[in-house]
């Protein structure tokens, strides 16, 4: 029964990629006459059209979304291991309150923050600038509730006493005693924040005027709008998805055997 049920739900997220990856290699015809699983014979075709479309805007839109998803979601996992860190293993007065209004944070959806975040860049004369899209996603709540979470389990007090004791700095400490024990949690941490930056669509919409720094959501956005005139565009909108696809599929499969390591651990430790 469980093994069915995972079928069925592998099947159900696996099949919408599988059409992508199909779909891109079908001309503008092909897409529209044949069956929807039947491969293509336009995909090198539709690839090049793709990078020639607007002087390779496609690969600029591809680069910033790097930018964003990289800077951004190194910036917040080592801003939230900081948090998390400090929440669990330091006292101090209005820490648990602070830790709610961090939880409570979690519950705010993103569509909430949206307009006021824009004002806020606005005033500060950061809207429509790289720093406008960075700076919002920086703070997690998530991310230092899981950090949280990751350094009371992983990180002894007995091994902070011991290096207090030999006379470490608590930066050194952070630096050499913290990080390493929390690598498998801040790889989590790292790839969910990527993952969730590189889709981000909603505050790049909001703060961003200029196309030459959108991200790839955004801009496939704008192919779908102008492929609403010109159906030559569906099969670019379509290469692009799944060319958007690659770069996730690779963090994963790189990073994934730290979570390998973590569950090894965890099995020889019981």
């Amino acid at each position: 029964m469980a093994l069915t049920v995972l079928v069925l739900g592998a099947l159900y997220c696996l099949t919408p990629v599988a059409w992508v990856v199909i779909a891109a290699s079908k001309t503008p015809r092909e897409l529209f006459t044949t069956f929807s699983f039947a491969p293509g014979t336009g995909l090198f075709d539709n690839l090049a059209n793709l990078s020639r479309y607007g002087g390779g805007q496609f690969w600029q839109w591809s680069l910033n979304s790097v930018l964003y998803a990289g800077v951004g979601a190194i910036a917040s996992t080592m801003v939230s291991a900081m948090a998390g860190y400090a929440l669990a293993k330091f006292q101090f007065r209005g820490r648990e309150a602070l830790f709610s209004v961090i939880l409570a944070g979690v519950l705010v959806p993103g569509i909430v923050l949206a307009v006021p975040q824009y004002l806020l860049m606005a005033r500060i004369g950061l809207a429509g600038t790289y720093w406008s899209v960075l700076l919002p996603v920086i703070i997690n709540p998530f991310g230092i509730f899981l950090c949280r979470v990751f350094a009371a389990a992983s990180i002894p007090e007995s091994t902070l006493e011991a290096a207090r004791l030999d006379g470490a700095s608590e930066l050194r400490i952070f630096g050499s005693i913290v990080l390493p024990m929390m690598t498998q949690g801040l790889v989590t941490v790292f790839l969910l924040q990527f993952v969730s930056i590189w889709n981000n669509f909603l505050l790049p919409f909001v703060m961003l005027s200029d196309q030459d720094k959108y991200p790839i959501t955004l801009g496939l956005y704008t192919f779908l709008s102008k492929g609403a005139g010109d159906t030559d565009l569906y099969p670019l909108v379509i290469m692009g998805s799944a060319v958007a696809i690659i770069p996730l599929v690779v963090l994963v499969l790189v990073l994934q055997r730290f979570w390998r390591a973590d569950l090894l651990a965890g099995g020889l430790k019981g």
